[in-house]
Order: structure tokens, then sequence, then C-alpha cells
């Protein structure tokens, strides 16, 4: 019997995006290789709000899927507290993994590290590694650090370790068409575009009830960090749109105080602040809303990012709202009809077609069939099988 090491810093019943994809993605590898290969997954224990509380086995067994969760030290998304989480992962990992003989390792990574982990198991035990890169961490940082020589020394770093991981890999997966000019230096690996895609609880949705309260709905769901830069657009534009419309804000992270205080300083009574809600209950928030928010901070590395969130809200009847460059912005315009698109940060421009916009929903049934999670998923764990 084969076995495959899974690795994922996020895994279900955490809620985000890396435990959205890897979750059912991992059901379908276990699926495809019944009786042939066991996949031992190591992730962490839900922990990706601080706010959010739910509770998860450190060992499971499912069929041909173990699953180990390691207990990290809680933290609100900052910096210093992501390497502090990651080192406690990264060694756990590796004593976890002791003793054992993998035929391949698959790693999903936002950040790097979780990569650099599965290269360094891969490398020592000379075996393939297949990379699922879902964030470009050094373009990240570049536009994330402030201090010259801090950066100047963790960009050295990182490019150094990036090197030698994405060297060595045998396929890498990128789950945005923008992350492809970047890669394009490294000639090893073999390259596929598996993207993020709907979930089946987001298909067969009724259509949206109509709204008489005379008041419009947004809705936010998601981090609220320094990479969304709600802070920089939510309390200007509530402002500026008044008590006909209402921004509701459902999340936790690393720069909500940011939110909070941006809310204070515009007077504004039109924003409400919600913590994170299991998917069940934001389903339902979902359907009372009137548009679906998105949006990026104005920084160079999200102009190659394809958000996970766009499948999320693209699912609905509902017109979106979002704030993007980039990338994401031409699929945006592309593929999702009924948005208001607007550059990030640009309150004027979004609270000018807002204003002008002839309120009508309608599902997006090209945009359905085309992005399936479940369909996205079955090809692409074929083509993780197909290294065995």
């Amino acid at each position: 019997m084969k076995r495959i090491l899974y690795l994922s810093f996020y895994f279900e019943p955490d809620l985000c995006a890396g435990s959205f994809r890897n979750s059912p993605l991992a059901k379908e590898l276990a699926k495809q290789a019944d009786g042939k290969v066991i996949i031992d997954i190591i992730t962490t224990l839900p922990n990706r709000y601080n706010t959010f509380d739910v509770g998860a086995p450190a060992f499971e067994e499912r069929d041909n899927i173990t699953i180990n969760r390691v207990l990290i030290p809680k933290h609100k998304s900052g910096f210093a507290d992501q390497i502090n989480s990651f080192k406690t992962y990264f060694f756990e990992a590796e004593k976890i993994i002791k003793g054992k003989k993998y035929d391949m390792v698959f790693a999903s990574s936002s950040r790097l590290f979780t990569a650099y982990l599965g290269y360094k198991i891969a490398k020592k035990q000379k075996i393939p590694l297949y990379l699922d890169i879902r964030d470009i961490f050094t373009d990240t940082m570049n536009d994330v650090l402030k201090n010259a020589i801090l950066k100047t020394g963790v960009l050295m770093v990182l490019k150094n370790i990036e090197k030698r991981v994405f060297n060595y890999a045998t396929h890498i997966n990128l789950i945005s068409g923008g992350f492809r000019s970047y890669f394009a230096k490294y000639k090893k690996p073999a390259y596929s575009y598996f993207s993020n895609g709907i979930d089946p609880e987001f298909l067969d949705l009724s259509p949206s009830p109509e709204n008489n309260t005379g008041q419009c709905l947004i809705t936010y769901a998601g981090n609220i960090g320094e990479g969304q830069g709600l802070h920089k657009i939510i309390p200007q534009a509530a402002k500026r749109l008044g008590d006909k419309y209402k921004f509701l804000v459902i999340g936790d992270g690393g720069v909500k105080q940011k939110l909070l205080e941006g809310l204070k300083a515009e007077n504004v009574t039109n924003v409400e602040l919600k913590e994170p809600v299991s998917r069940k209950e934001l389903l339902e928030i979902y359907k009372k809303s009137d548009f679906l928010f998105l949006h990026l901070n104005d920084y160079d590395a999200f102009k190659k990012v394809l958000p996970s969130k766009i499948f999320e809200l693209g699912a609905y009847d509902k017109p979106m709202i979002a704030g993007v460059a980039g990338f994401a912005n031409q699929f945006i315009n592309e593929n999702v009809p009924n948005h208001i698109l607007f550059l990030p940060g640009d309150v004027d421009d979004m609270v000018s077609q807002l204003k002008n916009y002839t309120y009508t929903t309608g599902f997006r049934e090209d945009f359905l069939r085309k992005f399936k999670r479940e369909q996205i998923n079955t090809e692409m764990a074929k083509s993780i099988l197909a290294y065995l």
C-alpha cells in the first residue's frame, strides 16, 4: 500500500479558504485512491479566528485517511504570531512522521512555509513533491513590510527558500493564472492551474427574496486583515452612502481595530460588525443580503491573486461589489456578470456606481457550470495520483 503525506495548515472544521479547498480535495483524493493508497494528513486544530472556537479531534481515522491536528498557540494573525504558530506546526509534523516512509508529499501552501516543510520531507526521503500554491508569499511581504532593513533581510531569506523549494518540486499547481509569469523562471516542475471553485453548499440556491425594508444590506464575510484593507473603504463608503445602505462585516483579523477606529472617526452608524459564524449560518445571512462585498488592499502582490471568495459570492443571484485589481478584476469582468467593479480603495467610484446601479438579480449559469469545486477536485486528484 502506497502512502501520500498531505500537508495543509488549515483543514475542516476550520473556517478559511485553505480549509474549504483542502478538505474536499483530500476526500476526492482518498476516494480515487481507495484500496491503493493511504493518505496521512497533517494539519492544525481550528485556529483561523481567535473568536471562533469549534472542537475537532487531534487524531482521526476515516477509511484510507488519517488526520493529525497539531495544537498551535493562540494567535490574532499578527506576523510574529504566525511565525510562532508555523514553527510549532513544523516541528510537530516532523515528530508525527518520524520513522514513516512515504511515496509522495502533497503540500498546499499560501505562506510558503508549508511548501518548505513539504520540500524538506520530500528531499530527505527522495520522493516527488506536488505543490499547490495559493499565494506568492515574497510578493506579499514585499508590500506589507515597511522597514527597509527588515524587508531586505526577510526577502533575501524567503527568496532563497523559494528557489530551493520550487526548483525541487515535481509539479506545481498555481491557483491563479496571474501567478504564471512569476513562476516562468522555475523550469523543472510541471504546471497546472486548478483554481478554487464553488462548493456544493452554494449550488442549487433558492432565488433571493424581495427586500421591503427600504435599506440595502451589503455583506462582507471573511478575514479582517491588512490584505483585505476594509478600513480603507468601508468607513468612508458607509458615510457617503448614508442610511439607505447598511454594511454587515462578519469576521475577525489582525486589523479589526483599524476598522473600528475608522468607523469611529467617520462617526457612522450604518455598519454592523459580527464575529465569525458557521458556514450554515452564513448561507442564511447571504440569502438576506442585497449585495455581497469583496475587497483587497492596493498591493502589487494582489494583482496576481484570485480570491476564493469570488466563487462563493458568484454562486448567488445577487450583485457582487468587488474592489480588486489585476487578474481578479479581469476574471470577474469576464466570468461574473452583474457586478460593481472598482479598483481597491476607490471610494468615489464605488459609491458612484452603487448610487447609479439599477438593482437586478439572476443566477450566473455559465459561471456555476464552469467552476464547480467537485469537478475541479476530480481532475486535480487525478493529476496528483499520476505521480505515484
